[in-house]
């Protein structure tokens, strides 16, 4: 389903660090899938939501099949009908008739049990939430939907009474406080293993403000940094030259 890493840059011997809110998820995402219900975790971009989530799922893994499906615009029902269709790796040529389609989609999700990450789910509108809540109400299906986006994710679900009334677990992601940042910062990375407290909040304060994808960022800047000033630790001023790559 997902590659052994999940960072938003390349980033060598960086680590996934356990978060309270990536504990949650795991938690909510096992009771999710025990339970064959839908779930959505929602919240601001770079805040680890899917990499929390990948990270959850592939430990379920052999054991559970998940597929992954990642939406990048406004899909309709047909084009919902289309994505499940290569997800399920299913043979042959899709349907040309909806109805005929939708036989074939529950055919096949009624062989096993299957879980569905909807990725980038904030661009999913009504008619396309609704035909994953009509797949997951069909009886014969066992199927397990974790949705995962950004705020107009939750927005377009609270709207749709019939598909929100169903979702069995919400959980939002949210920047990471300070006491946070220095518990799991220096863990993230080796460049911050050794560095002063006061270094990381100065860090955070002026550059990462508590997004996990700003700190990425903010690492792979200061790993260069260090290589090509020959410092051993991270100070201020090396600090302020990585700033200066932000935007």
């Amino acid at each position: 389903m997902t590659a052994a890493t999940y960072q938003y840059v390349d980033l060598p011997d960086a680590s996934v660090v356990t978060t309270r809110a990536l504990l949650t998820a795991r938690d909510n995402i096992a009771d999710t899938v025990a339970a064959r219900a839908m779930m959505c975790i929602h919240g601001g971009a770079g805040f680890g939501k899917t990499l929390a989530v990948n990270t959850c799922l592939r430990a379920l893994e052999p054991g559970e099949d998940v597929r992954k499906i990642t939406f990048r615009a406004r899909p309709t029902a047909r084009a919902v009908r289309y994505e499940l269709f290569t997800a399920l790796d299913l043979a042959g040529e899709p349907p040309r008739h909806p109805s005929e389609f939708d036989r074939l989609l529950k055919t096949a999700l009624a062989e096993r049990p299957r879980t569905f990450l909807v990725d980038e789910a904030q661009w999913l509108n009504g008619e396309a939430f609704e035909y994953f809540r009509y797949l997951w109400d069909e009886p014969s299906t066992q199927l397990a939907i974790i949705f995962v986006g950004g705020a107009g994710c939750h927005t377009v679900l609270r709207r749709e009474p019939m598909l929100s009334s169903r979702v069995f677990i919400w959980q939002q992601f949210t920047r990471l406080t300070l006491d946070e940042v220095l518990e799991v910062i220096p863990l993230f990375h080796p460049v911050w293993a050794d560095a002063d407290p006061e270094d990381i909040t100065f860090a955070d304060s002026h550059a990462a403000h508590g997004n996990f994808r700003a700190w990425a960022q903010l690492t792979a800047h200061t790993r260069t940094a260090l290589a090509r000033t020959g410092r051993a630790r991270v100070d201020q001023e090396l600090l302020r030259w990585a700033f200066s790559r932000l935007a």
